[in-house]
C-alpha cells in the first residue's frame, strides 16, 4: 500500500486497489487475528494489546470496542457503503457513526468479531488501518472534490498519493503524535484546513502547471493554534519530498515527554515557524532528488482514477425544478440548503443531511446506509462522499433528478433541510461513548435541534454552525464554531464554556467565549438568546458570524449574560 502505482480501473472517482494490496491487506487481518485469539487466552494483557488493536483503528471505550473504518479522502462506492451496512446491522447494533475525519465509526463491537469485520471490510477494498495511534491519520478533503464549480485542482488525486505515501511509512508509524493532513483545490475551503497538523492548498502556478501551498502547525485541543504557512509555490514534483522533510523534522524534534505538548502545532508555537522553515528546507534539498521525486506519469495514472463519470450534455436551467420549488415549500427549502452548483451544466452536487431535528448527528442506521446506496446509484453513478461535518453527498445528481432524488430521500428520514444551518451540528459522541470525554455532546446536541427544528426558522436565521466537543480534546472542532460548546467537568458536574465567532473556512478563526461558564440545562437557552441577538442586530444578508465580526463579543456578552459579566 505505500507502492505509488496505479491499480486496475474499476469507477470513475475512486482508487481501487490493486493484488498487492489486497495481498497485504488479507495478511493484516490474519495477524490480527492471531493477536486477538492471544487476547482473549490472556496470553497477552491488555497494556500489551493496547498497541497492536490502536494499530488496527480499535478502541475500547466507556461500553464497549469501537472500531474505527478509513474512508480514504471521504469517498465512498456504493458497494463499500453496502458492507458498512452489513457491519452495522451484523456486528453493532443496526447503525454507523461518521466522524469529522470523514470516517465511520462502529460503537458496539465486540473484540471477538473484530477479525471477521476486517475481513469482510477488505472484500470491499476497505480497512482500519492508521485510523488511530500516533501516525498518520486519514487524508481529508473537500466533501466535493471533483464537482465543485470554484475547484482549480482535483485534490482527490493527490489525496490518494499521500495516503499510498503515508501508509506504514517505515520512519512515521511511530511519531511523537497522531499527524493529520488536509488538502483543498478550492479557494472557498471546505476542508478545514487551518486546524490540520499540515495542510495543502493545490493550485495552478503562473505557468499553468500545479502547485502548492503548505501550511504547518494547526490543531484544536487545549492549546488552539491554526496553521501557519510554511511554503508557498511547491512544485508538483517535489510534494512528497516536501512531505518526507516537515514529518523528519517533527519525528526528530517533536515533544516526547509530555504528551499535551506532542502535536508539531507546539513545535512551531516553541521553536517559531522562521527558524522550523529553515530547518524543514534545509532537510528538503537534501533528500530532494530521483527517490521522492513525485513523476507527472504517476500522478497521471492516478488521476485516471478520478476521470469524470459519463456526464450527459444537459442544459443548466430546469424549469421543472423551478416549478417545483414554487409549489412545495419544503423542496425550496431542501434545495437551497443541500444543493450546490456543479462544475457540470445540467448536475448539481447533494449533501444528504444525517442531522434530523432530535438526533444524534453523524449516525446513520444500517437501513439508511442501504439506502443512500442505492440512490447513489440511480442518481449519482454510484459515488458518494463524507464530509467532516458528519453529512453524506452524492456528488454528481442531474438537476432534472432533484425532486425525484428528494422524495426518495424522504422515504428514510434523510430529507432534512439544514445544511449549513443551525440544526446542522457537528458533535463528539461525549460522555455517552468515550473513555477521555467528562461530559455529555449528544443529548445536548439533540436538544438543541429540537429547539430550533422549525424548518421556516432555521432559514430566516441562516447560516449558523454548531459545534460541540465533550473535552478539551475537541473532536467537535467547538474552536472554530460560529457558536462552539465545550463541556468540562467541574466538581463533578457538568459545565459548557460557549465561544462564538471561531470559523473554519479559509477566513479561518478561534471563538472567543462569550461569557461564564453555565450548566446543561442552560445551554440552550444561552444559544437562543445569542440568535436573538443576532436577528435584532444583523444588517441585510449578514450571517451571524459576520455580525459578531462587527460588533464584537462584548456587544454578545451584555445582552445573553448582562453588563456585570
Amino acid at each position: 500500500m505505500t507502492h505509488l502505482q496505479a491499480g486496475p480501473y474499476h469507477q470513475a472517482g475512486q482508487y481501487h486497489y490493486d493484488e498487492i494490496d489486497r495481498r497485504f491487506l488479507a495478511e493484516r487481518v490474519e495477524q490480527f487475528r492471531r493477536q486477538v485469539e492471544r487476547r482473549i487466552s490472556g496470553e497477552l494483557t491488555e497494556a500489551e494489546f493496547r498497541p497492536l488493536r490502536l494499530m488496527n483503528g480499535l478502541y475500547l471505550q466507556l461500553h464497549a470496542y469501537m472500531l474505527r473504518v478509513a474512508v480514504p479522502y471521504g469517498v465512498l462506492s456504493s458497494a463499500q457503503l453496502r458492507q458498512l451496512a452489513a457491519i452495522g446491522r451484523k456486528y453493532d447494533r443496526g447503525y454507523g457513526h461518521f466522524t469529522t475525519r470523514q470516517n465511520l465509526q462502529f460503537n458496539w463491537i465486540k473484540l471477538v468479531d473484530v477479525p471477521a469485520i476486517l475481513d469482510d471490510l477488505a472484500k470491499v477494498d476497505m480497512h482500519a488501518i492508521q485510523t488511530s495511534g500516533n501516525c498518520i491519520r486519514n487524508v481529508t478533503t473537500d466533501q466535493f472534490a471533483g464537482a465543485a464549480e470554484d475547484e482549480v485542482v482535483d485534490p482527490r488525486v493527490y489525496a490518494e498519493i499521500m495516503r499510498q505515501w503515508s501508509t506504514l511509512h517505515p520512519e512515521f508509524t511511530f511519531l511523537p503524535r497522531k499527524f493529520k493532513i488536509a488538502i483543498t483545490g478550492s479557494p472557498h475551503d471546505r476542508a478545514a484546513l487551518a486546524i490540520h497538523d499540515v495542510a495543502v492548498r493545490a493550485r495552478r502556478l503562473a505557468d499553468g502547471a500545479v502547485g502548492f501551498d503548505i501550511y504547518v502547525g494547526g490543531g484544536l485541543g487545549r492549546s488552539p493554534f491554526l496553521a501557519k504557512l510554511l511554503r508557498e509555490g511547491l512544485p508538483e514534483a517535489d510534494l512528497l519530498a516536501y512531505l518526507e522533510a516537515v514529518l523528519r523534522i517533527y519525528n526528530q524534534y517533536g515533544r516526547r515527554d509530555n504528551i499535551y505538548k506532542a502535536r508539531i502545532k507546539i513545535l512551531v508555537h516553541e521553536v517559531g515557524i522562521d527558524k522550523l522553515r529553515q530547518q524543514i528546507d534545509a532537510e528538503f534539498e537534501r533528500i530532494r532528488g530521483p527517490k521522492y521525486r513525485l513523476e507527472s506519469a504517476i500522478v497521471d495514472a492516478i488521476r485516471a482514477h478520478f476521470a469524470p463519470p459519463p456526464f450527459e450534455v444537459l442544459p443548466d436551467e430546469v424549469p421543472s425544478v423551478v416549478v417545483a420549488m414554487t409549489g412545495d415549500a419544503a423542496f425550496a427549502r431542501w434545495v437551497q440548503t443541500n444543493v450546490v452548483r456543479h462544475r457540470q451544466p445540467g448536475y448539481a452536487s447533494v449533501t444528504i443531511s444525517l442531522k434530523p431535528a432530535g438526533g444524534i448527528p453523524g449516525d446513520a442506521t444500517s437501513e439508511q446506509m442501504e439506502a443512500v446506496a442505492d440512490l447513489a446509484e440511480r442518481f449519482s453513478f454510484g459515488e458518494l462522499r463524507v464530509s467532516h461535518e458528519q453529512n453524506l453527498v452524492l456528488a454528481h445528481v442531474r438537476r432534472d433528478a432533484l425532486h425525484a432524488l428528494w422524495t426518495e430521500l424522504g422515504k428514510h428520514g434523510l430529507e432534512t433541510a439544514n445544511a449549513g444551518l443551525i440544526g446542522d451540528i457537528i458533535a463528539c459522541p461525549g460522555l455517552d461513548y468515550c473513555a477521555l470525554a467528562n461530559a455529555r455532546s449528544i443529548p445536548l446536541a439533540q436538544q438543541i435541534s429540537e429547539r430550533f427544528a422549525d424548518p421556516e426558522r432555521q432559514h430566516l436565521i441562516g447560516e449558523l454552525k454548531i459545534k460541540m466537543s465533550g473535552c478539551i480534546n475537541a473532536c467537535g472542532h467547538h474552536h472554530v464554531g460560529h457558536i462552539g460548546v465545550l463541556g468540562v467537568d467541574k466538581h463533578g458536574v457538568e459545565t459548557y464554556q460557549i465561544t462564538i465567532g471561531g470559523s473554519a473556512d479559509e477566513k479561518a478563526a478561534l471563538g472567543a467565549v462569550v461569557g461564564p461558564a453555565v450548566g446543561y440545562d442552560e445551554v440552550t437557552d444561552k444559544i437562543e438568546r445569542l440568535v436573538a441577538a443576532y436577528l435584532d442586530w444583523r444588517l441585510e444578508g449578514e450571517r451571524f458570524i459576520d455580525t459578531v465580526a462587527r460588533l464584537g463579543v462584548k456587544a454578545f456578552r451584555e445582552r445573553v449574560y448582562g453588563p456585570a459579566a
